[in-house]
Formats: structure tokens, C-alpha cells, sequence
């Protein structure tokens, strides 16, 4: 009978997440290279550059991916025949090793959970509790694994019940376009099908764990092998959602998926739930096995494994935010690549909440936004001789509702954050003569890279979600609203979807 000791497995659960916090998985790797060399859309190419370059800075200096560091998840199958050596729950052991990869001083990971989600939303401050899957099996060893999802992938998760002779295609192609490019593609998109609702959203959720493969799949079908339903479904899905031509960062291109992941379970004849959930550019999972000889071991991967990529942030209109005006974001056109510089303010969901809250309330605000740019991010905590830590951008349409009244009642002048702005969002822009600004999600240690200073300016209780004051040399950012109202997350994927020439173009 194995017996797991209790430090050996708290341990290991914080060794995995300080792993995946700062190593891609080698086969996501691999995976998004190709991608670099097939792409002809330049914006496209470009955001795979800085995710590539990103990734390998990450490997090499051990900080975070992204500045989202996720909320923890952990798949845990135990074996009938161990044993614990151990005072604390399950959940307890997982959570404290969270608790410890979280707070590591070497390598602090952003606390991003809040307790009471639908009342005072109050930070936990070391990122638990965990989200913990337990299946007991067959066996004698413990089999774990680790991720961490982002905020962004995780809101974009779909689940539907189809009726049994819908088709399952048809959904996901028509779901796909409606999840934005929030969901950082490139990525992986899980799809769970039957069982009940609640299970095919965990299958959606498990399948993500695998490696990237798509291209052994092509292989195999090349070869005419036989091949099962599932991996036939993979294949067209793969084909499919790559022609709608969304492409990395929603710019437009030929990868919007490196692969597509599906497990399935026996489901009511009454029954087709489905489930997607998609894996963003900052994919991090690892697995590993106890066996009760000690905690685990993650060897580092091969830096040799890494495109040898470099990123010349020296490309684009260099624009001094100390001196902008109106007339000058109007000017701005439509996929420009500009070089920030100066002073940039930033803010997200609480952020703006408190500041629509207080000009309801005729308060004085602790900023004055008057010809400011704003930059929806909150970054992780700097180490050492940090400015601040990884910095990339957070899904801008969870700021849309709050577009508007920045614009109108606080001088704000342009925005910069991750993928596309909503109708409303686009309107409040075009009315203003303002402008949205893209910078790549995935790439937020290489962001962090231009910020040369930092400081709190207000709401400081709010932790990651306060304003700062940060002080940028050459942040490289695409316009993606210009303020007529055009969106390159409209024009990119039109365009490529008709280059691609599989799937009809809509009218617009």
C-alpha cells in the first residue's frame, strides 16, 4: 500500500504552479512555432512573435506568463490502495501548497480570488481556495495535475443543449465567433459532449490537460488510418475554426486554434449537452505522480525547444502621452502600430466602478483623466529591481459599459486593453473622437519590459485592481478602434475568412 505523506504532497502542489507560471508546455510550443511560420496576416504574425518571445523570457527568468495567473485548478485521481499521512483534508493540502507557489517571494503570482463573488468580492490574498477534482480509481499511486486559467479564456466558456439531431459542428462554428477574441487565441478549444450539463463542462475543462497533438492527428489521416469518430470530429472542427479566420488576437489570420480537444461520456436520449471552454496563449498545466518515494520532480524544459525569435519594439509611430491631444488620437488610423511613451494610467472592473460611483455622488476623484490614456491591467507585483511585474493587457469589453461615461465626464481621451470593444463601447468611441488601442494578450512580461516606473495613484485598498501611474519607454500597441468607429476586430476577420475562402462571408 502506498502512503502519501502530507508535505510531499503539499510541496508538489506548489512546485507545479510555480512551474507553469513561467514554462509553456513544449508541445504548445512546437505548436504555436508552426503557427509563426505558416501566418501571412502581419498583425497576426507579429502577436505570435511577442507570445513566443514572451514565452521564452519567461522560461529564462522564471516570471509569470501573463499577469493573469489564474485561478488554481487541480485533477486529482487517487488510488483504491493509498493511504494519507496527513492532519489536513485534501482540499486543505492543495490549497496550502497554493498558498505557498502564490506567495513565493522569488516569484510572487497575483492573487486574483475573490470570496463572496456575488457580494463584497473580497481578495483572499493568496489565491485560494483551489478548485479541487477528485476521482478515486483503481491503483496504487496518486496521479495529479495543475493549471491555471485566466480570467479571460475562463469567461468565454459556452454550454448549450443541443437536441440529439442538432449538429454538434454547426454549434461550435456558430459559438465561436461569439467569444470574441477575449479568449487570447491562439489556443485550444476543449469540447466535453453528454453526460449532464454539470459533466460535460468538466469533460470540456479535463480535455484541455492533454498534450497538443493536432499535428499527429494529420498524420494519421494522411496515412488513411483508420480513425475514431472523436478524432474525425477533432479534425474538421480543427479545419472549420481555423477558416472563420479570427486568428491570433481576433486581428485576422490563419490560426485561431492549435488544436481541438474532446472528450465524450455517455449521455439521456433526450440529451446532447455540450460543452467549450477554451485554453488562451498562456496555456499552463503540468502532470505529474506520487508514489509515496518523496514529492514530485519537474524537470525544466529545453530551452533549445524555443524558436529563436527576437522583437524589435523599435517598430511604430512613436506618440509622447505627456502631450497628447484630441487631434491627434483622430489622426490615428486603423491597425497603426504606435510606441507609447510617458505617462499612462491604468484601471479595470473595481476601478471603474468606484469612479462611476463617485461622480454619481459629485466626489472628487484621486486622478484627473484629462487627456489620459487609460490601460486595463493589473499587473503582478514586482521582485527585485522590478518596475513592476508582468503587465499584459485584461479583456477590454468587461469595460465597456463604463466607456461612455469615461469619456464624457472625466476628459479621457483613449483606452488600451485586450481584443474587441462591443457595440456600445465602438459608439461612446466614434461620439468622442476617441480611439481603442490593442496591446497582445499573452505577452505581459515583455509589456513589462517598456514600464519603467510605477506607483499607486488611487484606490490603493483595491490591491492589483488600483490605479497606477506608470511611465512607459516605446509600449508597443495597435489601433484596433480609430475614432471613426472602425475596428480592426471586424475588417481582420471579414478579410481572412473570405482569403481562406471555406466558410461564406455574412453580410454586414
Amino acid at each position: 500500500m502506498t502512503t502519501i505523506r502530507q508535505e510531499d504532497f503539499i510541496s508538489s502542489i506548489a512546485d507545479a504552479f510555480q512551474y507553469i507560471s513561467y514554462y509553456h508546455p513544449a508541445d504548445f510550443i512546437k505548436a504555436m512555432a508552426e503557427a509563426y511560420e505558416a501566418e501571412e496576416n502581419p498583425a497576426a504574425k507579429d502577436a505570435i512573435a511577442q507570445i513566443l518571445v514572451n514565452s521564452r523570457m519567461c522560461a529564462e527568468g522564471h516570471r509569470p506568463l501573463c499577469q493573469d495567473t489564474g485561478i488554481a485548478v487541480v485533477f486529482l485521481k487517487v488510488g483504491m490502495n493509498v493511504r494519507w499521512d496527513a492532519s489536513q483534508s485534501v482540499q486543505e493540502m492543495v490549497d496550502e501548497g497554493v498558498r505557498r507557489a502564490y506567495l513565493n517571494p522569488d516569484n510572487k503570482l497575483r492573487a486574483s480570488v475573490l470570496a463572496d463573488p456575488a457580494g463584497a468580492r473580497k481578495n483572499t490574498k493568496d489565491n485560494t481556495p483551489a478548485v479541487v477534482h477528485t476521482e478515486i480509481v483503481a491503483g496504487d499511486h496518486l496521479e495529479v495535475i495543475c493549471a491555471a486559467k485566466g480570467g479571460g479564456s475562463e469567461n468565454k466558456s459556452k454550454f448549450y443543449a443541443l437536441n440529439p439531431s442538432d449538429s454538434i459542428v454547426d454549434w461550435v462554428l456558430k459559438t465561436v465567433p461569439t467569444m470574441g477574441a477575449g479568449w487570447c487565441p491562439p489556443g485550444i478549444l476543449g469540447l466535453g459532449i453528454g453526460g449532464t450539463p454539470e459533466k460535460a463542462m468538466l469533460l470540456a475543462k479535463e480535455s484541455l490537460m492533454a498534450p497538443v497533438n493536432m499535428h499527429e492527428l494529420k498524420a494519421k489521416s494522411a496515412r488513411k488510418e483508420k480513425l475514431s469518430r472523436i478524432e474525425e470530429l477533432r479534425l474538421e472542427l480543427h479545419e472549420k475554426v481555423n477558416a472563420l479566420g479570427i486568428g491570433a488576437q481576433g486581428l485576422g489570420g490563419l490560426t485561431t486554434v492549435l488544436d481541438i480537444k474532446i472528450l465524450d461520456y455517455p449521455t439521456h436520449a433526450a440529451s446532447l449537452p455540450v460543452a467549450l471552454i477554451p485554453n488562451c496563449a498562456a496555456t499552463r498545466h503540468v502532470h505529474f505522480h506520487l508514489d509515496g518515494k518523496g514529492p514530485a520532480r519537474l524537470d525544466p524544459p529545453n530551452l533549445d525547444d524555443w524558436p529563436k525569435l527576437t522583437y524589435d519594439a523599435s517598430k511604430g509611430k512613436r506618440v509622447n502621452l505627456d502631450t497628447l491631444t484630441q487631434a491627434e488620437v483622430a489622426s490615428w488610423q486603423p491597425g497603426e502600430v504606435l510606441l507609447l511613451n510617458g505617462k499612462l494610467l491604468t484601471g479595470r472592473d473595481a476601478a471603474h466602478q468606484r469612479i462611476q460611483d463617485m461622480l454619481a455622488n459629485n466626489e472628487k476623484l484621486p486622478v484627473d483623466f484629462k487627456n489620459r490614456v487609460i490601460y486595463y491591467v493589473g499587473p503582478v507585483d514586482p521582485v527585485r529591481d522590478e518596475a513592476v511585474g508582468p503587465a499584459g493587457p485584461t479583456t477590454s469589453t468587461r469595460m465597456d459599459k463604463f466607456t461612455e461615461m469615461m469619456l464624457r465626464d472625466t476628459g479621457l481621451i483613449s483606452m488600451v486593453g485586450k481584443a474587441e470593444r462591443g457595440p456600445a463601447a465602438i459608439a461612446a468611441i466614434k461620439k468622442h473622437q476617441s480611439a481603442y488601442l490593442m496591446a497582445v494578450g499573452g505577452a505581459a512580461y515583455l509589456v513589462a519590459k517598456a514600464i519603467k516606473t510605477s506607483k499607486v495613484v488611487g484606490f490603493a485598498d483595491l490591491g492589483m485592481e488600483a490605479i497606477y501611474e506608470f511611465e512607459v519607454c516605446d509600449m508597443p500597441v495597435t489601433v484596433a478602434v480609430d475614432s471613426h468607429g472602425i475596428s480592426v476586430h471586424d475588417t481582420g476577420p471579414r478579410e481572412w475568412q473570405a482569403r481562406i475562402g471555406k466558410i461564406p462571408v455574412k453580410a454586414v
